[in-house]
Parts: structure tokens; C-alpha cells; sequence
């Protein structure tokens, strides 16, 4: 069974923003139903940035529709015909029709992962520093025209290959809040003078 872009990240979108049953988005994002119900509660994907399968043409608002109004169907992933962009070695290769779309992933991917680095989105859709910095400053050229678009949709890259991408940077995020979670040491105890507490405890014994 086909699975959407980002499951998690989808899943928070429709709990946020449908009344579908925990059931319903489990089955569709391929996540356990107590998952998507922590999801629910906010002890699980706090602070992951939902992503609107809508926009992103995974997904009809009819098809939602149809099902928050019947809980026992099930939701249709609609067929996306884009090709999976190919290995190479080296700096990514994008075909010329598909250039002008860069800016457009770039915008995407530092609204919804401010996190990652330029060097990251720079090998992740073969562009360039210089634009991935336009586009964060809203100083490039074509600025009112870029709209947020789903690199993966654009074919600039691959699901697997944006996921392995936000991994890495959530591992070190959570690396990072540990690693001053354990310098955070409480304060240490004063030090006791065992001598003078044995005395003491001595003195007490003395009829």
C-alpha cells in the first residue's frame, strides 16, 4: 500500500485539521492508531510541522469530506505520476524544465525545516548557496512569484532521500537538548565531616 509523503507529518495535519477518526489517519499514514492518538494528546511530534497533503496533491477535500463523513472508509491516496528523480554521483543533475522550480522547494523547505543548513538543501535539490540565501532574505529576483511547493512533488528529490535529510538533523537536535539536559547537574550536596558526625553520634550514646 502506497504511503503519503512525510506519513507523520501528514498525520498531524489531519488530526489538527479534520475530524477523521484516529483509525482512518492511522491506516492511511501506515502509523499505529495509539501513535496518531499520542499525536492527538500532544505527547508525541511536538514541535513537527504538519504537512497539508492537500497542497501537496495527496489528497482531495472531497475525499476527506467523504470520509469524516462515513468513519468506517477509508482514505484514497491520489496516483502521482511524477518520476523518481535517479541516483547519480557527484552534484545532483536537474532537467532545465524543472530549474525554475528550485526556488520554489527551497521556500518549502525553510518554512517548514528552518533547521537545516544550506549545505543540506544545497545537496538535497542540487542548487546553489547564493539562492537558497535569496530566498531566506526575500532578496531574490523573482521573490513575488515563489510559492512553497513540496520539493518531492517538483521531482527534486526523493521521499526517501528528504526523510534521511530530516532525520539527521533531528537526531542532532535531540543530541543537542540531551547534552545540555547533562551539563544541567544540580547543585552538589556540602560534604560532611565524618569525624564530627561520628562524635556527635558518640556524644548521643554517653549516659
Amino acid at each position: 500500500m502506497s504511503l503519503p509523503l512525510m506519513p507523520k507529518a501528514t498525520a498531524v495535519w489531519l488530526v489538527e485539521n479534520t475530524s477523521l477518526s484516529f483509525e482512518q489517519i492511522s491506516r492511511f499514514c501506515g502509523l499505529h492508531i495509539l501513535e496518531i492518538q499520542a499525536m492527538a494528546d500532544g505527547e508525541v511530534g511536538i514541535g513537527l510541522q504538519g504537512i497539508d497533503p492537500i497542497l501537496n496533491g495527496q489528497l482531495s477535500q472531497a475525499e476527506i469530506d467523504r470520509c469524516q463523513a462515513d468513519h468506517g472508509a477509508s482514505l484514497n491516496l491520489l496516483n502521482n505520476q511524477l518520476p523518481e528523480p535517479s541516483k547519480m554521483i557527484g552534484m545532483r543533475y536537474t532537467p532545465i524544465s524543472k530549474r525554475q522550480d528550485k526556488p520554489d522547494a527551497i521556500s518549502w523547505l525553510v518554512k517548514t525545516w528552518p533547521d537545516l543548513t544550506d549545505g543540506q538543501i544545497q545537496k538535497l535539490i542540487g542548487t546553489t548557496k547564493n539562492t537558497i540565501q535569496a530566498v531566506r532574505n526575500r532578496t531574490h529576483w523573482n521573490i513575488t512569484s515563489i510559492k512553497p511547493r513540496h520539493p518531492v512533488t517538483l521531482g527534486l528529490c526523493t521521499q526517501a532521500e528528504l526523510e534521511a535529510v530530516v532525520g539527521q538533523r533531528e537526531a542532532a537536535r535531540q543530541a543537542a537538548e540531551t547534552e545540555k539536559l547533562m551539563q544541567a547537574k544540580p547543585e552538589s550536596e556540602p560534604e560532611i565531616d565524618a569525624d564530627y558526625a561520628f562524635g556527635n553520634f558518640a556524644s548521643n550514646l554517653t549516659p
